[in-house]
């Protein structure tokens, strides 16, 4: 029976008495999904932020996940997943873009530190989403070198959302332009980039030792929404996608294979009860 991880179960037990190591990435989402629901509800819980956790990590780390996320200094990922000192080995920069030393650090947690998944986490009202939308608009002005350079990657979204024109053109209306329709369409862009740069990445996904996850983060409220989860269960991409999206986005091909690849290797884990 499939279970909708994007949906905790709140009578589920908090603590499961597993080694840190032996852990399925399905239970580390849950743990986190588990965890942004207190955040949300306003009742955190503020695990593992003691003096003798602190004592604890002083020789190594053992944390649950990495986190590849955007910059944003309201996208504290501790705090919005109630979690401790050494639970998450965060990876972060502006619009979460991929980047050579990204997938080396995230290569880095999978196959030294052992993290179960891998959370990439987008959110609305993102400044690096905005710049790129703003940058392709007729009579835009430059940025400077780096910011574009670090928005680059980010604007075949905005292309794809905005469309072609019937000649072909693309014309970009920073003021009717999506700017939520953008931001998934690049988290998936960047899930897709991940594992098609990382054979480490992609073949631990394909063995069931590692999931990997796109969500979106609300500021408003605070609540992580998933989009695309790889390594639980069968591939899920949001329901909340467009036709368009699903058929048209890179990630539905990353997705097709991953579906393939279960079906002709290792299964996936179980789903938790």
């Amino acid at each position: 029976m499939s279970h909708d991880l994007s949906t905790p179960d709140p009578e589920a037990p908090q603590t499961i008495p597993v080694p840190r190591e032996s852990r399925p990435p399905a239970w580390v989402w849950k743990e986190m999904l588990r965890g942004n629901q207190r955040f949300v509800a306003g009742e955190p819980r503020h695990p593992r932020q003691d003096v003798e956790r602190r004592a604890e990590l002083a020789a190594e780390q053992k944390p649950l996940a990495a986190l590849f996320g955007c910059s944003d200094s309201r996208l504290a990922a501790e705090i919005i997943f109630d979690l401790g000192l050494g639970d998450l080995f965060v990876v972060r920069n502006a619009g979460q873009v991929i980047a050579d030393s990204i997938i080396g650090s995230l290569e880095y947690g999978v196959a030294v530190l052992g993290v179960k998944l891998i959370l990439v986490l987008g959110h609305d009202e993102c400044g690096a989403v905005k710049a790129a939308i703003q940058s392709q608009a007729p009579g835009a002005e430059r940025l400077p070198p780096h910011i574009e350079h670090l928005i680059e990657p980010i604007i075949p979204a905005v292309r794809r959302i905005v469309g072609q024109q019937p000649d072909g053109r693309v014309l970009v209306d920073p003021s009717s332009t999506d700017a939520l329709a953008v931001g998934r369409e690049h988290l998936r862009d960047t899930v897709a980039e991940l594992l098609q740069r990382s054979p480490l990445i992609a073949d631990a996904v394909a063995t069931g030792e590692l999931a990997v996850v796109g969500a979106n983060y609300r500021l408003s409220d605070g609540t992580v929404m998933s989009d695309v989860i790889l390594g639980i269960d069968p591939p899920q991409l949001s329901p909340y996608r467009s036709e368009h999206e699903r058929t048209h986005s890179p990630l539905q091909s990353v997705a097709s294979a991953d579906a393939s690849d279960e079906e002709s290797s290792t299964p996936s884990p179980a789903p938790l009860h």
